[in-house]
């Protein structure tokens, strides 16, 4: 065992299975394969992960083998250990660069790490000889998500329409992003650094808040950890007006998701723009659906918002970074990894230490009374944040607002070009 595992061994040895799953994240990709592997084994013997256990055990016997490399890295991919697979799948391709099979599990591997630019390059790498459904495809997808347009339009103008009806949904994606990604060009700088613009340009959604909070210091306009507030929902359904004024839709309801928090939000939307709230209904046309967070919907509610009957608009309020959902909404009023709705229950300082306090349960209807009350300034924050005033953000929608809302409501599951930090 080197000495760069040993703390991770040392954790184990403890008992601590998620301390060495976090300790070997920053060490997968330069500690020795065959050491690795031995206590990857430990590590899925201890879980009870039979199949992984075995390929590790596998790998440790036989560390220079291409389809023990390889059946190590499939398995680590298939329990979401995606930073573990990348090793051994770069060695296995290194070893047998045409395989077409190795290539597409490293490439998932490094997209389910976000790593998309290095996807890019093992795909890159094949040249003209790269076939065009998926790798292509592919090719065309991490490319946007790493920021780099210019090898995703070069890619795109050799991709074929697809011959199999499989690929449509693919080509469409690409397709739309792609001419999302002009608007938002011509509205902001869609560097490293435009948050609004890259969400635009991947999801097709309109980011109405920036974390005022740590933009500088790695967060980038996202927000990890969040206690909401009434003022917070009043800001985002003002800026939810905005975007309806500026784009000039009119929805004639306000359709109410089933859930507590998703009815208190949908209320208050009624209330603040004037609108009579139903039920939800799929197939209701001309309607903003209300959602505080779809995480937080019923599977098979949720499953029926990526369908965009004429004139519905999707709103999420706080929306998951680090686990997008299902759908992707039409407006989100922010990013966030964790959120506490300002009527849940909260951790407090209390005579015994820090202690629960109950959630608010007082009537759906007096909560959305209170945000419509509420004072929709934002949060001035730290400073670092660029401008986001309403004059900021309405000019960006008015920019876009002919490719907005156009196109299906794919789940987006990637960072894309705007890197934050996050808790493990």
């Amino acid at each position: 065992m080197t000495n760069e595992l040993a703390g991770a061994a040392e954790l184990l040895d403890a008992g601590d299975i998620p301390g060495t799953v976090r300790a070997l994240r920053p060490l997968a990709d330069t500690a020795p394969l065959k050491d690795l592997a031995k206590l990857v084994h430990r590590l899925a013997a201890a879980a009870g992960v039979d199949d992984l256990a075995g390929a590790a055990k596998s790998l440790a016997r036989k560390p220079g083998r291409p389809q023990e490399l390889y059946d190590f890295g499939y398995a680590c991919v298939e329990h979401d250990l995606a930073f573990l697979a990348v090793p051994a799948l770069r060695e296995a391709l290194r070893q047998l660069p045409g395989s077409r099979p190795v290539r597409a599990e490293l490439v998932s591997a490094l997209e389910r790490e976000n790593r998309n630019a290095e996807a890019m390059t093992v795909l890159a790498a094949v040249g003209d000889e790269l076939p065009a459904w998926p790798e292509r495809y592919l090719l065309v997808h991490n490319s946007l998500l790493a920021g780099d347009l210019s090898t995703a339009r070069g890619a795109f103008d050799l991709l074929p329409t697809p011959d199999d009806a499989k690929w449509e949904w693919a080509h469409g994606r690409v397709s739309h992003m792609l001419r999302r990604t002009e608007g938002a060009a011509q509205a902001g700088p869609l560097d490293h650094r435009d948050l609004r613009g890259w969400h635009y340009a991947l999801t097709g959604g309109y980011l109405a808040v920036l974390s005022p909070y740590g933009f500088d210091s790695s967060m980038t306009g996202r927000y990890a950890y969040l206690g909401d507030t009434v003022e917070l929902c009043r800001h985002g359904l003002d800026r939810l007006a905005l975007v309806l004024r500026t784009t000039g839709r009119a929805p004639r309801s306000v359709s109410l998701l089933p859930g507590r928090s998703d009815r208190i939000l949908g209320l208050a939307a009624a209330q603040i723009l004037g609108l009579p709230a139903e039920p939800y209904d799929p197939q209701r046309t001309d309607t903003l659906v209300v959602a505080y967070d779809i995480n937080g919907v019923e599977p098979d509610v949720a499953v029926t918002l990526r369908r965009r009957p004429a004139g519905q608009i999707l709103f999420e309020h706080a929306t998951c970074w680090t686990n997008p959902p299902v759908a992707t909404a039409d407006v989100n009023t922010f990013l966030a990894q964790t959120v506490v709705e300002p009527w849940g229950a909260t951790m407090r300082m209390g005579d015994n230490g820090v202690e629960q306090s109950p959630p608010d349960d007082r009537p759906e209807r007096d909560i959305a009374a209170e945000i419509t009350r509420a004072d929709g300034t934002p949060d001035a924050g730290d400073g670092e944040t660029p401008p986001d005033g309403d004059a900021v953000f309405g000019a960006f929608v008015a920019a876009t607002s002919a490719g907005w809302a156009t196109a299906p409501r794919d789940r987006v599951d990637a960072l894309g070009p705007v890197p934050s930090s996050r808790f493990a």
